[in-house]
């Protein structure tokens, strides 16, 4: 009894630490994104980000000797690397070369809406309330920076690319799910980043063209990106997962807007309006609220 007692507190710091370290990371991926995308099409910086993933992520797996999944995985795990590291990236990436990040940040955000409600149908999470409030405000701190940040909203091919990404990402947590009770976090993750990278290979041709042209800058910016935001966030994010529900970890990544607002700021020097910041202050209480527990 001592020891579980002992023990309990750390784990909850780490899955905690977990979370935090994947937003904080995906958030400096849209300003990885926008870098990199000045030498590099969406295809071709997609497989490079999943390449480089997969080389690290391959590498670790076979240094811990991590197991094979159950045969009965398989399925699910090709999905989930198809939607999440293939469908969602490709989206996302050339979403973002037709409208700007306040709408791409607002629209994405649907997704942890859309877990929600899968959550608890699916997985039968059922819906607490203190998880549907929290997402709601959350939701509206978004849609307050997507409105202080944007241009236009008019529909068009990146908007449409943005709710893919959102529904893809939704779809691919809540496959994601039961995979982790019966493999580990890093076996799921690399696997699946394996998986993307290989749907992704028909843009290996276009990827050793643009590389060529690119400035050393992209080049390292895609490194990061698949280094980071990908291997490691991926990585943290399934080991937070699977110790907690996916309803409330959709709802974290309320976080990834005003963090990534910051981001652009100190990197591109974008002030961000009065509206995003009290939007960012909306997304902060709204993941916190998510994310309690009765």
């Amino acid at each position: 009894m001592a020891t579980t007692t002992a023990t309990a507190p750390p784990r909850q710091a780490l899955v905690l630490g977990a979370a935090l370290t994947t937003v904080v990371l995906w958030a400096s991926a849209f300003v990885g994104i926008r870098a990199a995308g000045r030498d590099l099409s969406a295809g071709s910086l997609t497989l490079a980000r999943l390449l480089v993933g997969s080389i690290a992520l391959g590498a670790f797996a076979v240094a811990k000797r991590e197991r094979l999944p159950p045969a009965q995985d398989v399925p699910r795990l090709v999905a989930l690397g198809v939607l999440w590291f293939g469908i969602y990236n490709l989206a996302l990436n050339e979403a973002e070369r037709h409208v700007d990040a306040g709408t791409a940040a607002m629209l994405v955000n649907v997704g942890p809406v859309i877990i929600a409600v899968l959550a608890g149908t699916v997985l039968h999470e059922g819906f607490p309330r203190t998880l549907v409030a929290g997402c709601a405000t959350a939701f509206v701190g978004a849609v307050m920076i997507g409105a202080a940040t944007t241009d236009r909203l008019t529909p068009s091919l990146g908007a449409v690319l943005c709710l893919v990404a959102a529904f893809a990402y939704a779809i691919a947590v809540i496959t994601q799910k039961p995979l982790l009770t019966r493999s580990s976090p890093l076996t799921v993750t690399t696997l699946a980043c394996v998986t993307g990278a290989v749907c992704c290979l028909p843009f290996a041709p276009q990827l050793v063209s643009e590389s060529q042209d690119a400035a050393s800058s992209t080049l390292a910016w895609t490194v990061y990106l698949g280094l980071f935001p990908t291997a490691i966030a991926f990585t943290t994010w399934a080991y937070a997962l699977s110790h907690t529900s996916a309803g409330r970890m959709g709802a974290t990544t309320y976080l990834v807007p005003p963090l990534a607002t910051l981001m652009g700021w100190a990197y591109f020097d974008e002030t961000p309006p009065a509206l995003a910041l009290a939007g960012g202050a909306l997304c902060l209480a709204g993941a916190a609220l998510a994310r309690r527990t009765r």
